[in-house]
Parts: structure tokens; C-alpha cells; sequence
């Protein structure tokens, strides 16, 4: 049987089919294509199966935004997407939408050594569940748990959850955003939107000096985050003020992912997904969040015993999307 998988992002559409004899690691064919030069999935999806010239019996897709009774509106797309008239378009007996996160954390089970950077080791426990934080454009978080026979996703909204300050410096952020939003949420303060509150909070407390030059690139960025990013992992002449956001930005990240880890005891491993964790790697790998991540008082031994790593997988959206379709193909469901 063949299965058409998608990532669905405002930007692009990644594609592929699959088949159960294949598996997940070889594609029968694949393809990437803007967005905005479709008017909606269906024409895209039913261009691509066409040129292929495939048959497929159903199809899975994964898409930045929440998913409601087989609906979804793609987060920063124009597109309105429906289960039902997906199937009909693409002839198959049933389409599949999954929010981002649940497809992403449907790719877990099946990654690979290659795909993953271990930060934490860990004593992973057979069958534990699994925790997934991906903090990307905003803070998106899921976790899965054995059922006897294979993993099931579950949905989080804990990036909206209040932030927790486990450190002075973070204190001073939380008193420092309570001036300027009722709930500080973990989103506000990790996640690649609003990157720009650490900076400006580390500046207007005059933690480090924020250089002229840096100021009008900021001012002349559509997105300040990258020109912050950027500018603290340059090794030559890397800025302060942006190294220490950077560096903030990471602990409070090793706390998140140690929160969700106690919440939904992840004795089988934390897994740190999105586009911010690729580009800060050298700041994971250092010993200050392992530490953060696991400092949680009398629980810090439990935690201390949980792996985390990095997925490097460079598509983890559309592989676990790809996993849901053959998974549900193998259970006969």
C-alpha cells in the first residue's frame, strides 16, 4: 500500500509517498514546493501524485496549527484544510491531518542515531514515554506514551503555561515582562518570536551595552531574531549582549524541557525538535543546560536519568507524518 505524506508549512510543502514494503527511510518519490504558488493543498498534492504517477491509497499531513473535527487553518498560510475534501481530490479512502507537533512527535519512535545529538545520555527506560519541546517561531510541546503495543501521541499546550524563573537573572526577566503582559507565558520567553524580549530586557537592565551598530541592524530587521542568533555565534567577534541572550534563551529552555519531562515522568527520553535547537546547538552541548535542565530539587536524580537530544532529522515533520500513515497501515486500522 502506498501512503502520500506532507509537512505543511507557510513557506512550503514538503511531499512524498511511501510505501509499506519501502518503509519510512526510502521514498517512492518526494518533492518540495512553495506554497504561495498554490491556491490551497489540494492542487498541490494532486499535481505532485499526478507526475509521479503513483497510485496512493491515503494520505497523512502534518500542519503548523491546530487541528479541529478533520479542519485546520495553516499558521502564516491562506489555506483552509479539510479532511474530507482532501480525500475526495486525491481519490484515496481517507486523509489525515495532524497538528505539527503530534507529527513531529510521531517521527520519535523511528528516528535513528544519525538523526538525533545526544545531549544527556540519560538511563532511558524501555517503553517510558517520551517528551517532545520544539521551540521554533512559538513554543510547541507533545508527548507520547506506550500502549502495550506502539507509541500514541498526545497534545500539549504547555508552551503557554506559565514561565517559572529558576535563577535570579530570570527572576529579574519575569518582574521586568509582568510590566508589560498580564500572564508571561514560557512562549514569551523561548521561542524565535519573542527571542527579542530577552535581549531588550537584558539591555534596558544594563546586564551588557548594546553596541550602535547592533541597534541599527536590529531597527532595519524584518525579524530581529537571526541578526541576534547570528551576531552571538560569531565565534570572531561575537557580541555580548547578544551571546548572553542567547545564553538565557538556552537555560530557560533546559528548564522547559525539564518541567515537561517531570510532568509526564519521560524516563524514555526528551527530544528537543524546531528550527531554534539546530541553530544553538553549540549552546546546548555546553555542561550549564544539562545542569539547568535537570536542577529540580529533590527530583534532580529522576531527572538526571532522562536522555535528551536534539532531532537533526532535517525533515521530522513529514517523516512523522510519513510514520503515523505506515504505523496505522502495519496496525490494520
Amino acid at each position: 500500500m502506498n501512503l502520500l505524506a506532507g509537512d505543511i508549512g507557510g513557506t512550503k510543502a514538503d511531499l512524498a509517498i511511501y510505501s509499506t514494503d519501502q518503509g519510512l527511510d526510502h521514498p517512492l518519490a518526494a518533492t518540495t514546493v512553495r506554497s504561495a504558488d498554490y491556491p490551497d493543498l489540494e492542487t498541490a498534492a494532486r499535481e505532485f501524485v499526478t507526475a509521479s504517477n503513483i497510485p496512493i491509497s491515503e494520505a497523512v499531513f502534518g500542519v503548523a496549527g491546530p487541528v479541529v473535527q478533520g479542519r485546520a487553518t495553516g499558521t502564516n498560510l491562506p489555506w483552509v484544510l479539510d479532511e474530507g475534501r482532501l480525500a475526495k481530490a486525491l481519490g484515496v479512502r481517507r486523509a489525515t491531518l495532524l497538528n505539527d507537533l503530534l507529527a513531529i512527535a510521531n517521527a520519535v519512535p523511528h528516528l535513528l542515531p544519525e538523526h538525533l545529538q545526544t545531549l544527556n545520555q540519560g538511563e532511558p527506560q524501555p517503553d517510558g514515554a517520551l517528551a517532545v519541546v520544539a521551540p521554533g517561531t512559538g513554543m510547541g510541546q507533545a508527548f507520547m506514551t506506550w500502549d502495550g503495543d506502539r507509541y500514541r501521541p498526545h497534545p500539549s499546550e504547555g508552551g503557554h503555561s506559565s514561565f517559572c524563573p529558576n535563577s535570579d537573572l530570570q527572576v529579574e526577566l519575569l518582574v521586568y515582562l509582568r510590566q508589560r503582559y498580564k500572564h508571561v507565558s514560557v512562549e514569551r520567553v523561548c521561542s524565535g518570536r519573542w527571542m527579542i524580549s530577552l535581549y531588550e530586557f537584558l539591555r534596558d537592565e544594563r546586564h551588557a551595552p548594546e553596541p550602535a551598530w547592533l541597534a541599527e541592524r536590529l531597527a532595519a530587521a524584518d525579524d530581529p531574531t537571526p541578526v541576534i542568533v547570528g551576531n552571538a555565534l560569531d565565534t570572531d567577534n561575537a557580541c555580548e549582549l547578544c551571546r548572553q541572550t542567547v545564553e538565557l534563551f538556552a537555560r530557560i529552555l533546559a528548564s522547559a524541557a525539564g518541567n515537561l519531562a517531570l510532568t509526564v515522568m519521560a524516563t524514555g527520553g526528551v527530544y528537543l525538535a524546531g528550527g531554534m535547537p539546530l541553530r544553538l546547538l553549540s549552546f546546548l552541548t555546553q555542561a550549564s543546560f544539562t545542569e539547568a535542565f535537570a536542577a529540580k530539587g529533590r527530583l534532580s536524580y529522576l531527572v538526571e536519568q532522562m536522555p535528551v537530544h536534539v532531532v537533526m532529522h532535517p525533515q521530522a515533520g513529514l517523516y512523522g507524518a510519513a510514520a503515523f500513515g505506515l504505523d496505522r497501515f502495519e496496525a490494520g486500522d
